[in-house]
């Protein structure tokens, strides 16, 4: 069995636009696939066999000629590829492109969105809870860059204040803690215990575990300090 070459993409992607009734020639000029249906603005499909950035700077290029351009990939199965192309779309559409995959088993070519202006929706809800977490985290704990496991959040900071004050103050009452940590909702943090660090040790009241203990040792970065 061959590997497959970009060229296998271009019969079924022909075979898509000749029966919308578009008359289609290859290589015209440094476009891979350029069709055209009566005076209508030409349409170009640029071939490749995987999403890459550089697919995607070609086919902003070829903006400069018509609006009406795709890029068009080969199509791989799993769960990966299928979230490949769903950030790619939106990539595409932010740009004003349209994206087609082919698979190349049988020659199916799904077309996943259109040229076309695009306008995204600010969500207010998101624009919300980066704002609150900007807000609560104090000073600037992290690394810009650094990998998303071990991130210091506002979440992991006021852990930390329950933390020092029950290593200091030993068991303790939710409302207690909360009073003297300014944290509001100590006592479902200590009991939904998402770090292991607290632990119940009788009604209402809650106490350091030994991991708990621990963490407050080296407490300096995740407070920011």
């Amino acid at each position: 069995m061959t590997a497959p070459k970009e060229v296998d993409l271009y019969a079924p992607v022909k075979a898509l636009l000749q029966g919308q009734g578009y008359v289609v020639k290859s290589e015209v000029g440094p476009a891979d696939v350029v069709a055209r249906r009566g005076a209508e603005p030409p349409v170009i499909v640029e071939l490749k066999l995987v999403l890459s950035l550089t697919l995607f700077h070609q086919a902003v290029a070829r903006l400069a000629v018509t609006e009406d351009v795709y890029i068009a990939v080969a199509h791989r199965s799993g769960k990966r590829f299928a979230r490949s192309v769903k950030q790619s779309v939106t990539l595409a559409r932010r740009l004003g492109l349209g994206l087609m995959t082919v698979r190349l088993s049988d020659g199916l070519v799904q077309v996943h969105c259109d040229p076309g202006p695009y306008s995204p929706r600010l969500s207010k809800k998101r624009q919300g809870m980066l704002l609150r977490e900007f807000a609560r985290r104090v000073g600037d704990p992290n690394i810009g860059g650094q990998q998303r496991s071990g991130l210091v959040t506002a979440y992991r900071q006021d852990a930390l204040k329950i933390a020092l004050f029950l290593f200091e103050a030993g068991a303790s009452r939710g409302a207690d803690v909360a009073r003297e940590t300014g944290v509001a909702k100590a006592t479902r943090m200590m009991r939904d215990d998402h770090y292991g660090w607290f632990e119940k040790v009788d009604r209402g009241m809650y106490g350091l575990t030994p991991a708990g203990a621990a963490v407050v040792k080296d407490s300096g970065r995740v407070l920011g300090q």
